[in-house]
């Protein structure tokens, strides 16, 4: 936490940008330095987060990319991912995002079909909030990631 409140502005901000693809949200979150404790930048992150103008969240969930298969996985399993998320960009205008950090490789592709196949069910306006609430789990965890590997 030390160096990241004590990195300049921009590395504050290159190193928020590998956390979620939104200018605005690395500006925000750097300004507000130096933070007391990781709760505590969390807790701005997902507040900068919720106020992402629409076109910024829509960037930002542009930038994200499915989470990886396992090595094994059965080309089956990468058709249908592919199949899914094709379906998904083309109802929504932008790719699946799903936080799968806490799961167990072996569980990731079971979820990530689930999570597409149900969120495919949902209105344009659910699905907002949806995805932007997947945004800020993504952007939470890697926040998380980059603090505790010692990186800022």
């Amino acid at each position: 936490m030390e160096r990241f409140n004590a990195a300049s502005a921009e590395d504050a901000e290159r190193a928020l940008l590998t956390c979620l693809h939104s200018p605005g949200w690395a500006v925000r979150v750097a300004t507000h330095r130096p933070y007391p404790d990781l709760d505590s930048l969390l807790a701005a992150a997902d507040e900068a987060a919720y106020d992402l103008p629409r076109a910024e969240r829509l960037a930002a969930l542009s930038a994200e990319a499915l989470p990886g298969l396992p090595e094994n996985a059965y080309s089956a399993a990468h058709t249908a991912l592919n199949a899914a998320n094709a379906a998904y960009e083309s109802r929504f205008g932008h790719p699946f995002v799903i936080y799968v950090d806490d799961l167990k490789p072996d569980e990731v592709l079971d979820h990530v079909l689930e999570g597409i196949r149900s969120r495919l069910a949902n209105d344009p306006e659910e699905e907002r909030l949806v995805s932007g609430e997947e945004l800020r789990r993504l952007a939470r965890g890697r926040l998380t990631a980059l603090l505790s590997d010692g990186n800022r």
